[in-house]
C-alpha cells in the first residue's frame, strides 16, 4: 500500500538515519543551543540567534519565526532567513497556509514533499520540504517556527524531535522575552508620565518670590517621589496684598497631586473674592466636601499679608501651627477652630500677626518635623527651631538640614516650607 508524503504530529515519511560524526556533531550543538536560549530576555536578539542557529545546523533553505498578534487573529513575521518575497512584518491569517494551518490545529505539520502540500504556499523555488511547529506555552500559543530545505523528505525523525523540543524551549524564551520587553516598555511609560507629571506639578508652584516692600518671602516644596501632595503658593491680592498658603493633601503619589491641583485653582479663585483666611478656607471646604473623593482631606495654612500695615492674619485647617521668631522669643500660632478640609463642615478661627522687621514666620509641612532616621528620632521642632534661628536663613538651607539628619535616607514624606522674613531681619542667635 502506498504511503502518503504528507504527516502531522508524531510522524514522517522514512528516510536513512545521519550516517555521518559531523551530522551528529551538529544535532547535539543545536540541542545545546536549545537550552540555552531561555535566558535571552530582548526578542531582538532571540530571534535573529534561534534563525541563525538552526539554518547553520540543517542546511535550510529558509527560516521564519511568526508571533501571535495578540489583537488580531494574525500572525507577524518577527525572523526571517532565506526568504526573498516576505521581510519583518509580513502577516498571515489564521487558517492560512502551514503557518496558518498549524496555529489553528495546534500540531506539528511535516510536508516532505510541498509539492503534494494542501497547505504549503509556494515561496522560494529551491524549497522541497518544510515543517512547521506550534510554539507553545502552557497551553497559550505564543507564534509558529518554520524550517524550509532544497531536499525532498530532508528532515529525519530525530531532526523533527529535536525541533520540536527547541521550539518548546523557544516558546518559553518568547513569553520570557515579550513578558520583560512589556515590563519595561511599562516601567518606561510609567517613567515617561512620572516626568511630565513632575514637571507639570512643578510648574504650579510659583516660579520666583514676590517683591513685597519690606519683607523677604521666600518658598520651597521637596516631593519624595516623582510627584507630591504638598505644595505652596503666592497669590497677588488687591491693595498690596499677598495670600500665602501651604497644604499637605492626604496620601502620596499621582492620586494626591491631582487633587492638589484641583484645589489649588478653587484657592486661588476664592482668595481674590474673599473677605478673610476664615471665609476663605471655609467656603473651599464647602467645595471640597461635594467634589472630593471619601477618605481624602487637606490640612493647609492660609495667610493674607498686609505689607502696608505689616500685618499677617491666618487661618489653619488642621496644619501644623506656624513658628514666628523674634528676638524677644518665639511661639506657635495654635489656631482654636479648623478641621482638615474635605472631612466635615468646619469654622475656622483667624488670627492676626504684628510683624516686625526683625520677625520671621515659618510655614512648614510634616515633612520636616517628622523626617526620621532608621531608629524612629525625628527631625522634630528643636531642630526646626534652631534652623530658625540660623544667621543665614533660607528654605534651601533648612531642607537641606533636614537631608543631613536624615544620614542620606532621603525624604519619605513631601517636605515644604514658606519663609517670612522682615527685609532687614538681622542675624539672630540662638539663645542660650
Amino acid at each position: 500500500m502506498a504511503t502518503s508524503p504528507l504527516t502531522d504530529f508524531g510522524s514522517s515519511s522514512p528516510m536513512s538515519l545521519p550516517d555521518s560524526a559531523q551530522k551528529l556533531a551538529e544535532l547535539v550543538r543545536l540541542q545545546k543551543f536549545a537550552t540555552r536560549i531561555t535566558s535571552t530576555l530582548e526578542i531582538e536578539d532571540l530571534v535573529p540567534r534561534v534563525v541563525d542557529e538552526v539554518a547553520a545546523s540543517l542546511g535550510c533553505v529558509e527560516i521564519n519565526i511568526y508571533l501571535r498578534d495578540p489583537d488580531r487573529s494574525e500572525f507577524v513575521l518577527a525572523g526571517v532567513r532565506g526568504c526573498t518575497l516576505h521581510g519583518k512584518g509580513h502577516r498571515i491569517e489564521m487558517g492560512a497556509g502551514m503557518v496558518g494551518h498549524v496555529a489553528a490545529t495546534r500540531k506539528m505539520h511535516y510536508a516532505p514533499d510541498v509539492s503534494r502540500d494542501p497547505y504549503y504556499v509556494p515561496c522560494e523555488p529551491d524549497t522541497r520540504s518544510e515543517v512547521a511547529i506550534p510554539l507553545q506555552r502552557e497551553g497559550d500559543l505564543v507564534g509558529v517556527f518554520t524550517a524550509s530545505h532544497c531536499e525532498l523528505d530532508a528532515f529525519c525523525p530525530d531532526q523533527l524531535r529535536l525541533l520540536q523540543g527547541l521550539c518548546s524551549h523557544l516558546a518559553v524564551a518568547l513569553h520570557n522575552a515579550q513578558r520583560f520587553g512589556d515590563e519595561r516598555d511599562q516601567r518606561e511609560r510609567m517613567s515617561r508620565e512620572a516626568a511630565e507629571a513632575h514637571a507639570m506639578q512643578q510648574s504650579l508652584l510659583p516660579r520666583s518670590s514676590p517683591l513685597v516692600p519690606g519683607f523677604r518671602i521666600s518658598g520651597l516644596s521637596i516631593p519624595a517621589g516623582s510627584v507630591g501632595g504638598d505644595w505652596y503658593d503666592f497669590i497677588p491680592l488687591a491693595e498690596g496684598r499677598w495670600g500665602l498658603v501651604l497644604a499637605d493633601v492626604s496620601g502620596k503619589g499621582m492620586a494626591a497631586a491631582l487633587l492638589m491641583s484641583a484645589a489649588r485653582g478653587m484657592l486661588r479663585s476664592l482668595a481674590q473674592i474673599g473677605s478673610g483666611p476664615a471665609q476663605v478656607l471655609t467656603r473651599l471646604n464647602n467645595m471640597l466636601l461635594e467634589d472630593f473623593p471619601d477618605g481624602r482631606f487637606i490640612t493647609m495654612v492660609y495667610a493674607e499679608l498686609d505689607p502696608s500695615r505689616q500685618t499677617l492674619r491666618l487661618a489653619n485647617a488642621g496644619h501644623l501651627p506656624p513658628l514666628l521668631v523674634e528676638p524677644s522669643g518665639h511661639r506657635w500660632i495654635e489656631s482654636e477652630q479648623g478641621l482638615p478640609l474635605g472631612i466635615a463642615a468646619s469654622k475656622f478661627s483667624e488670627t492676626e500677626i504684628r510683624l516686625t522687621p526683625a520677625s520671621r514666620l515659618a510655614f512648614y509641612s510634616d515633612g520636616i518635623t517628622e523626617a526620621e532616621l532608621d531608629s524612629g528620632e525625628e527631625y522634630g521642632a528643636t531642630r526646626l527651631l534652631a534652623q530658625m534661628h540660623t544667621a543665614d536663613l533660607n528654605p534651601e538651607a533648612l531642607l537641606a538640614d533636614v537631608k543631613k539628619f536624615t544620614n542620606g535616607n532621603g525624604l519619605r514624606d513631601d517636605a515644604t516650607v514658606i519663609l517670612v522674613q522682615g527685609a532687614h531681619t538681622p542675624n539672630v542667635i540662638e539663645p542660650n
